[in-house]
C-alpha cells in the first residue's frame, strides 16, 4: 500500500495469508478483480500480522495489498489482551438511523451491516429493538445472519442492541441478539443533574438502583457482554459517575461507555474525564472503557480521540458521521486518524501508545456511498475522508504540485480508503454516452466507489441509456451518481410511473394525468389538479396508491451546469396520524412516539418525472414497512392500499 511520509509505517500491511477477510463461504474474487487499478502504488512491509480479503491471484500486488488487515486480539467481554488496540463500535443503524429522513429497511440494514463487517468493525449496533416490530426484527436478522458469518481468521462482528434501562427494553433487546454469535445488551440511563431531574424525575439514588437492577436483570437473561452508559456524562458531576458506574461493574457490566451526549465538552475536557474514571472507578480494571461522542460543536472526533489518548478502548461512531442532531464522531475520521497517527501521538494511556485497529479503511468509500445513498443524506463535498472533494485540486499551485509528487497536498491515498482514482482522474477519461456499453459504465462506477452486483449494475445501465438518449455531450461522474442513488430506492418498488403527463401556465389550472403500475400488474391512471405542477402529480399519485401523508420536505438540485442537466430530487414524507398507512414508532431518546419519515430520491433529465420517481420511492418504502408490520394481523399486503383492480387488458381509470 502506498502511503505518504507520516503514514507509511501505520497504514502498511504485510501479512502472507490472502483467505482471512471474508467468510469461507463467500466469493470475493469479482469484489478484488473489479477494483484493480493501472496505477502503480508503491509498497511497503513491516512485521505485524495481517490477514487479507481472500485468496485471489492479483496482476498488482499493491492492489491485493490493500485488502489486508491486521489481526485483533481475541474477543473476551470487558478485557482487550492488548492495550494498544481500539475497538471500533459502529452504531450507523441506531443512532445513525435517528437523523431525522434518514429511515432504512430491514433488506438496506443488512447490506450495510454486511459491508461493516468487510469493514472490520468490532461491534454493529444494529438498533433499539424495543422501538416497533419491525426494528426488532430487523436487528434480529441481522444477529441471525451477520452475527453468524465467521470469517477465516476468527473474526465475526460482535451484534448489540440498546435498551433502556428496564426489564421489558433488556428482555426484548437480548431476544433480538442472542442469536449472534457474540451478543451484546447496550443499557442506558442519563446521569447529568439536569436529566434526573426533569426528564426522569427520579433522585441520583434511584437511579443508580436502575442501573443496578438493568445490568443485574441482563446478566441474569444469560447475557455475558453488557455495555452500561450514562446518558449525558459529558455534563453529570463526576464523583457521582465514580459510583454509578462502580456499582454497575459490580453486578456484571463489562463496557462502561462516556456518552458526551450533547457535544458540551471540550477534546481537553473529555479526555480528563475519562482518565479521571479510569482512576478512580472502582473496578475500572475489569472492564472496557467507550466513547460516544455527539457533535454538536463539530469535535466529536476529536473528543473521541482525546478519549483514547487517555485510554479508552472503544470509539463509538456512525459511517459519514450521521445521527442525532448535528451527528456523531465519523467512523472514517477516527480511522483514519488512527491509522495514520495512532503509532506516534497517543502515548500517555495503558500500553505502549502505538494505537491501532483492525479495520480494513479500503472499504470505507463502498460502505461511505452505501450509506448515503440508503439513508438519502449526501455528504457535504468537503467532508474529510470521503467527500466528493477530499481528493480534488483546482488550484492551480495544488495541480503543480501534485503532477510533480502527490505527497506534496495528499497525507494518503484514495486508493487506501477504496476510491480506485483511475486513469480517468489523470485525463484520460473516457466520455460515457448512448453508445456506451454495460462494460464501461461498470467500470467507471468501481473507479468511483461503487461496488455494485449485476443486478443493481442492469437496473442502473437501464437508467443510463434512458437519460443518454436525451442528454447530449455524455454523462459526466455527477450524473452516474445521481442514477445510482435514484436505484438505491427501486429496492423495494411496488409501485411504479409508467406515464405521466402535466399542463400549466400563468392561466390554467396546473393537471396532471399519472398512469401507474401497481403490484398486482395491472396499470391505473387518474388526473388531479394542484397549486403547481408537481402537486398536481403528487395528488394523482395519492390517489392511486390510496395513502395519506404530510410531505415534510422536498429539495431539487442541479447535478450539473447546462439546460441538459440531469435534476435529482429528494422528498420526506410522514404519514397522516390516525390515517390509513399510520407508522407511529417509539423514539430511543424520549421514549415518545413518533411518526416514522420516510425519504425518496430520484432522478431525471425532467424535473416533473425526477419528482414522481422521488415521491414514489419514498411511498413504496413507506408501503412495504408498512406491510412488513401487519403481516401477522393479515391484513392487506398487496400494497395496492384503497386502489381497486379492474379485470381486462386496458389501463384502469381511478375516478377523482
Amino acid at each position: 500500500m502506498r502511503v505518504y511520509a507520516t503514514a507509511i509505517a501505520a497504514l502498511t500491511y504485510a501479512a502472507t495469508s490472502t483467505s482471512a477477510f471474508t467468510p469461507s463461504h463467500l466469493n470475493s474474487n469479482a469484489i478484488l478483480s473489479s477494483r484493480t487499478s493501472q496505477r502503480s502504488i508503491a509498497t511497503t512491509t513491516t512485521s505485524s500480522p495481517t490477514t487479507a480479503l481472500s485468496s485471489v491471484n492479483s496482476a498488482d500486488p499493491a492492489i491485493a495489498e490493500l485488502y489486508k488487515r491486521r489481526q485483533r486480539p481475541e474477543y473476551i467481554p470487558g478485557q482487550i489482551s492488548d492495550p494498544d488496540y481500539v475497538r471500533i463500535f459502529d452504531t450507523t443503524l441506531r443512532d445513525g438511523e435517528q437523523s431525522p429522513g434518514a429511515t432504512l429497511t430491514s433488506s438496506e440494514k443488512l447490506e450495510i451491516a454486511r459491508n461493516l463487517a468487510k469493514l472490520g468493525v468490532d461491534i454493529i449496533e444494529a438498533g433499539f429493538p424495543i422501538a416497533s416490530p419491525d426494528d426488532f426484527n430487523a436487528v434480529k436478522q441481522i444477529a441471525d445472519v451477520v452475527g453468524n458469518e465467521v470469517f477465516d481468521d476468527g473474526y465475526v462482528p460482535v451484534i448489540a442492541g440498546l435498551s433502556r434501562a428496564n426489564e421489558k427494553d433488556i428482555a426484548r433487546a437480548w431476544d433480538a441478539v442472542k442469536g449472534a454469535v457474540r451478543p451484546r445488551v447496550h443499557t442506558f440511563i442519563a446521569t447529568s443533574d439536569i436529566h434526573m431531574k426533569s426528564k426522569l424525575n427520579k433522585t441520583p439514588d434511584e437511579v443508580v438502583e436502575i442501573a443496578v437492577n438493568a445490568v443485574t436483570y441482563a446478566k441474569s437473561l444469560g447475557c455475558i457482554d453488557i455495555e452500561f452508559s450514562p446518558e449525558d456524562a459529558g455534563r453529570s458531576d463526576p464523583v457521582y459517575l465514580y459510583r454509578i458506574l462502580a456499582e454497575v461493574i459490580k453486578a456484571g457490566a463489562t463496557t462502561l461507555n462516556i456518552p458526551d451526549t450533547t457535544g458540551w465538552n471540550m477534546p481537553w475536557e473529555f479526555g480528563e474525564l475519562i482518565k479521571k474514571l479510569r482512576e478512580n472507578v472502582v473496578g475500572a480494571e475489569n472492564v472496557v472503557f467507550s466513547t460516544h461522542c455527539q457533535n454538536d460543536l463539530g469535535l466529536a472526533t476529536a473528543n473521541s480521540l482525546a478519549g483514547a489518548l487517555n485510554g479508552a478502548r472503544q470509539l463509538e461512531c456512525t459511517i459519514n458521521g450521521i445521527g442525532e442532531r448535528a451527528g456523531n464522531a465519523s467512523l472514517e475520521e477516527i480511522v483514519m486518524s488512527l491509522a495514520l497517527k495512532g503509532g506516534t501521538h497517543f502515548s500517555g494511556g495503558p500500553g505502549s501508545g502505538k494505537l491501532y485497529t483492525a479495520i480494513n479503511p479500503v472499504y470505507i468509500t463502498p460502505t461511505s456511498k452505501m450509506v448515503a445513498e440508503y439513508t438519502g443524506m449526501k455528504c457535504q463535498p468537503h467532508k474529510a475522508i470521503v467527500g466528493a472533494n477530499a481528493f480534488q485540486h483546482e488550484s492551480g499551485i495544488h495541480q503543480d504540485g501534485m503532477i510533480k509528487d502527490k505527497s506534496t497536498y495528499e497525507i494518503m491515498t484514495p486508493e487506501s480508503i477504496g476510491l480506485m482514482r483511475g486513469d480517468s482522474q489523470s485525463g484520460a477519461g473516457i466520455v460515457l454516452g448512448k453508445h456506451s456499453g454495460r462494460n464501461a459504465v461498470g467500470t467507471r462506477l468501481r473507479e468511483l466507489g461503487y461496488d455494485l452486483d449485476m443486478e443493481k449494475l442492469n437496473k442502473v445501465f437501464t437508467r443510463f441509456k434512458e437519460v443518454a438518449e436525451k442528454k447530449k455531450g455524455g454523462l459526466e461522474d455527477d450524473d452516474l451518481e445521481s442514477l445510482v442513488s435514484d436505484q438505491a430506492g427501486s429496492v423495494n418498488e411496488l409501485w411504479r410511473v409508467t406515464g405521466l403527463q402535466t399542463t400549466t401556465g400563468l392561466s390554467g389550472i396546473p393537471t396532471a394525468t399519472v398512469k401507474m403500475m401497481g403490484p398486482d400488474g395491472v396499470e391505473r391512471y387518474t388526473s388531479a389538479t394542484g397549486t403547481g405542477p408537481v402537486d398536481a402529480v403528487y395528488k394523482a399519485i395519492d390517489q392511486i396508491m390510496g395513502v395519506q401523508v404530510v410531505l415534510e420536505s422536498y429539495s431539487m438540485n442541479s447535478v450539473n451546469e447546462g439546460i441538459e442537466a440531469l435534476a435529482s430530487t429528494r422528498v420526506v414524507i410522514v404519514p397522516c396520524p390516525d390515517g390509513p398507512n399510520d407508522s407511529a414508532v417509539m423514539d430511543a431518546q424520549t421514549s415518545q412516539l413518533r411518526e416514522k419519515k420516510f425519504a425518496g430520491t430520484g432522478s431525471d433529465t425532467d424535473i416533473i418525472t425526477s419528482s414522481a420517481r422521488a415521491y414514489t420511492s419514498a411511498l413504496n418504502k413507506l408501503l412495504t414497512w408498512k406491510m412488513r408490520r401487519m403481516a401477522q394481523e393479515a391484513k392487506d399486503t398487496t400494497g395496492t392500499g384503497d386502489a381497486v383492480a379492474v379485470e381486462g387488458e386496458a389501463p384502469v381509470v381511478v375516478a377523482n
